[in-house]
């Protein structure tokens, strides 16, 4: 059977061309699947090509069956019958060319316009709507803005999640851009293609998807006939139609808010310009109105007409004078692919504010490795006794004010507010007395005073959101210290107002008080002379169980997927059947050396906690072997930052320093990123000698173990120093084990096998991810050694990914001394091919 056409830019490898198939058969099927992939065998083209084939290809498909089931009375004679069906057929495809046209044009006129810019400056937006200015000044505060709005929603279905104003929800349905059918008629309005939604960790990621995604090109999703509805030959031409989303942080384009330092920040002033109480001229202009709607088109149009990333779409807005955040809603039915971040994906309130339906469609997660942690991540939230001290005075305040003024319920629910945070603030009074740091706690235990555990939650969390309580309070203590900066003659500062509102602290922690308490833990820990209070999510299942259950497939792919059992544990335990798939790399098998170092002359060697210290020095006396015959860049990854400075401490006692960097100029990974760049002095010292080379000391886990390329010169040894265990007394940790734990004992597990499992797989998949990164592409080369007698222990090995594990020579010796003298048989073998080649 010949291979499928999967339209790859390039001649696929073998393995490229599998890694396609499974995708395609995946989604296919409507399956779940984890695909792995390593750095540089091209993931990302692979996905798009196995994705995108299916795609079209069931376009067809689809069309060619509603073709066939076109209703015709049964007595009709076979060419009537025909007829109908190529009538049908031609209107089908005279809508889709009549758009195809419109995107056609757009493409001409942006050309044109690119070659207008070579030739002379700049010309002014096409379309120009009338600026209202933005007045530099404000007007003198009036306290009155601050007060709250009556207040009548009690008993209306929960928030949806945005931020608009009712008035603006009823204009963004009205203009379509709340995804909803617009009641007019236009067939386009009820457009939804059949799409991939493409999600990864950050913008910066899914750029370079998109850079990949320019490369494609395909068929289009209907079948070639004769002629088509313009009496041409030929099939229609069908460019890939995309879409990116993202936050207001990367899309809006008004300077009076962009400007401010937070997304919720940036979030709530967006909703103040949006209130009907904001006077005209100090609404945000950009805003769509009802005669702006064909400006809404007009971008959607230059949106689908060519692929842009994050930021092509923010300058289509400002030259187009619209807001790109609200403007590309429209166009979401005609894309294909849709790429955005995680956090638009994974949290529902975000998708049904964005319109996202995921209803059939295709969702792929890129760089998924992290999966887990970012779905509990994004769940979770805390909330500390000062930013609960600060919420408390502020209210208080407001109270003070405006009490006599407020109407009965929005009295009643400000009251609420106030003995949520007293009950809060008295459950932190009471664990400071405590002798521990920190410990599991309850939502209980949490609301037991001041009659917290009286208060409806649900119906407090939608009258915060709603009634924009945050806002208001901060606007007008705010408005109290800038009276009293001038009455004391003080500079006045808007520093104040741009800062994330106190209340909205409590806002977003109030909903984790309403989650089951099966699905996460509440914990308590003392720092810095203030407590917090952490909810974390533990189950991730339920949480990614929707997009699951509306998608049509979901597949998780990475670079480092491996072990992938947690995946399958954490986020799928209802499923049974689940599509694994692991490539090997492009390199020859010889590009790779790959040894366990288990012991030196004084013995075995490992890095538990209670050995760690004893053999930082052996570690030291082992790399001062291993470093002279490296050709070029060698990066030792440690367990922590903290381990990292007591190694730097006790080789300077040693004198091992000193020596080290006599072999290679030596650079250490630091805590933060204020003051220094490790990786730019590593490469600037590998440039000046490439041959010297140099010697990066890092951390797993840190900033320099994930998304770094170590190719080529970079990267020609990767030492791992034991082995990168969480911290087991951490609490949040001691929480998940303990969940862990209550599930496996409902399913008849063994004590302690699950948390034991998920310790070691969370700790293997840091470390694939760090010696992932030796290798970038096909002629790379390089050398792993990991350091400690447990990787010889199958049930760590076995959590290596496949094309590493296959490298493993397990009848080695592990003694220092034999592998450094196999690891310099490995580099004079290169040495020698390099100058045969050149």
């Amino acid at each position: 059977m010949a291979d499928r056409d999967f339209h790859h830019p390039f001649q696929p490898y073998a393995i490229q061309q599998q890694f396609m198939e499974g995708v395609y058969d995946c989604i296919e099927q409507g399956k779940v699947g984890i695909f792995e992939s390593p750095t540089g065998t091209g993931k990302s083209l692979s996905l798009i090509c196995g994705s995108l084939t299916w795609l079209r290809e069931h376009k067809r498909k689809t069309f060619d069956e509603a073709m066939a089931s076109v209703e015709i009375e049964d007595d009709e004679p076979i060419w009537i019958t025909e007829h109908a069906r190529q009538e049908r057929s031609r209107e089908i495809r005279q809508l889709r060319e009549e758009f195809e046209a419109r995107l056609t044009a757009v493409r001409e006129r942006e050309k044109k316009a690119r070659e207008r810019a070579q030739r002379a400056a700049n010309g002014e937006p096409s379309f120009k709507r009338q600026k209202k200015t933005n007045a530099a000044a404000e007007d003198p505060e009036d306290e009155e803005q601050f007060m709250l709005d009556d207040y009548e929603s009690e008993n209306e279905a929960a928030s949806d999640g945005t931020l608009y104003s009712v008035e603006t929800r009823r204009l963004m349905e009205k203009l379509g851009l709340l995804h909803t059918i617009a009641k007019h008629g236009n067939a386009e309005d009820d457009t939804n293609e059949l799409k991939i939604y493409f999600c990864s960790r950050t913008h910066s990621q899914l750029s370079q998807f998109i850079g990949e995604l320019k490369r494609v090109r395909l068929p289009p999703g209907y079948p070639p006939e004769q002629k088509d509805s313009r009496g041409k030959a030929g099939e229609m031409t069908e460019e890939l139609k995309h879409l990116t989303l993202g936050s207001r942080q990367n899309l809006c384009i008004n300077a009076r808010v962009n400007k401010l330092p937070t997304l919720t920040a940036i979030n709530e002033r967006c909703s103040e310009l949006q209130q009907p109480k904001t006077p005209a001229d100090k609404k945000c202009q950009y805003l769509p109105q009802k005669d702006s709607e064909h400006v809404v088109l007009d971008f959607r149009d230059h949106a689908l007409a060519e692929i842009r990333d994050i930021e092509d779409l923010a300058k289509l807005g400002s030259k187009l004078q619209i807001c790109p955040y609200y403007a590309v809603r429209p166009g979401i039915g005609h894309a294909e692919v849709v790429t955005l971040p995680y956090p638009l994906l994974l949290n529902k309130a975000s998708r049904e504010a964005l319109g996202i339906s995921l209803k059939g469609h295709v969702v792929i997660i890129d760089e998924a490795h992290n999966l887990m942690e970012s779905v509990e991540s994004i769940h979770s939230a805390s909330i500390t006794e000062l930013q609960l001290q600060q919420a408390k005075a502020g209210v208080a305040e407001y109270y003070r004010k405006f009490n006599k003024r407020l109407k009965d319920k929005n009295r009643a629910y400000v009251t609420q507010i106030i003995k949520v945070v007293a009950s809060l603030l008295h459950f932190m009074s009471n664990v400071r007395q405590q002798s521990s740091d920190g410990n599991i706690t309850t939502a209980n235990a949490l609301l037991a005073t001041q009659g917290a555990d009286q208060i409806n939650l649900v119906k407090l969390v939608h009258y915060i959101t709603e009634s924009k309580l945050a806002r208001k309070v901060e606007g007008y203590i705010t408005h109290l210290a800038r009276a009293e900066a001038t009455r004391a003659r003080k500079p006045v500062s808007d520093s104040a107002a741009a800062e994330v509102p106190t209340l909205t602290h409590l806002q977003n922690f109030l909903p984790c008080l309403m989650n089951p308490a099966r699905e996460g833990r509440f914990t308590w820990v003392k720092y810095d002379g203030t407590i917090a209070v952490k909810y974390m999510l533990l189950d991730p299942a339920e949480h990614f169980r929707n997009i699951v259950e509306e998608a049509r497939a979901v597949i998780l792919a990475g670079g480092t997927m491996s072990p992938m059992e947690d995946y399958k544990q954490q986020l799928f335990p209802y499923l049974d059947d689940i599509t694994t798939f692991s490539c090997g790399h492009l390199i020859p098998s010889s590009n790779l050396f790959v040894r366990t170092i288990t012991s030196d002359q004084n013995g075995s060697i490992d890095f538990t906690f209670k050995c760690r210290e004893k053999n930082m020095i052996r570690a030291g006396h082992a790399l001062l072997q291993i470093v002279p015959k490296v050709r070029g860049g060698m990066v030792v990854f440690f367990p922590s930052y903290s381990y990292l400075e007591a190694v730097h401490r006790a080789w300077n006692s040693a004198g091992l320093t000193s020596r080290l960097e006599a072999q290679k100029p030596t650079i250490y990974d630091t805590r933060g990123t204020a003051g220094s760049d490790p990786f730019a002095s590593y490469k600037t010292a590998i440039h000046v000698n490439p041959t010297r080379g140099a010697l990066l000391l890092s951390v797993i886990g840190g900033k320099l173990s994930e998304g770094i390329n170590f190719s080529n010169e970079l990267g020609r040894c990767v030492v791992v120093i034991g082995l990168p265990f969480p911290n087991y007394n951490d609490p949040d940790w001691k929480a998940k084990m303990q969940y862990l734990e209550e599930r496996a004992k409902q399913r008849g597990e063994p004590k302690g096998r699950a948390s034991r499992e998920r310790g070691e797989n969370v700790t293997m998949r840091s470390v694939n991810q760090a010696i992932g990164r030796a290798i970038r592409h096909k002629d790379d080369w390089a050398s792993i050694l990991l350091f400690d007698e447990r990787y010889d222990d199958e049930r760590f090995r076995r959590k290596l990914p496949g094309w590493i594990r296959s490298c493993v020579d397990e009848k080695a010796a592990g003694n220092v001394e034999s592998v450094v003298r196999e690891l310099e048989r490995f580099f004079e073998g290169k040495n020698q091919e390099e100058m045969l080649d050149s």
